[in-house]
């Protein structure tokens, strides 16, 4: 495992991901409404939605939540449109992911976050945490989340 130099890595102290508690994923497809989605996405204050296929349930790309209001805001896309219109859709070819799990230790999701994890297209706003074969997301992982676990994490 790679040697971490942050500031933060001391004090996360052996844990993972599965210590943050993440919230279970809430999943959305690209044909639903902008406004259906949107409304799931601010019962739970969540911050990014995932977007899977309807058919293989296959995890095609995220909504930001804050960009989607911007987006709103600017007339690019209105509440009535579908998904797929304001979705960021996962680039597969030729790109190598970075497998975030529940026991990716914390240090390698702050490296993940910063941009560098090998296969990381520069530094992330979130993780999507899966199993380790990538079939089920099990959850999303924010900077946020990492940031609140160390303020109330004991030093």
């Amino acid at each position: 495992m790679a040697q971490f130099s942050s500031t933060w890595a001391q004090k996360y102290r052996g844990a993972t991901v599965e210590d943050l508690d993440p919230p279970p994923a809430l999943s959305t497809k690209p044909t639903e409404l902008i406004s259906y989605a949107l409304m799931n996405a601010y019962e739970r204050d969540y911050s990014h939605l995932t977007v899977v296929s309807e058919d293989t349930r296959a995890l095609l790309g995220y909504l930001n939540i804050p960009r989607l209001k911007q987006m709103l805001k600017e007339g690019a896309v209105s509440e009535t449109d579908h998904v797929e219109k304001a979705m960021q859709k996962f680039q597969r070819s030729g790109k190598v992911y970075k497998v975030i799990t529940m026991d990716t230790p914390l240090e390698e999701l702050e490296s993940f976050f910063t941009g560098g994890t090998s296969g990381s297209s520069g530094p992330q706003e979130f993780a999507v945490v899966t199993d380790g074969n990538r079939r089920f997301v099990l959850g999303v992982a924010t900077k946020g989340d990492l940031e609140q676990f160390v303020k109330r994490r004991p030093a």
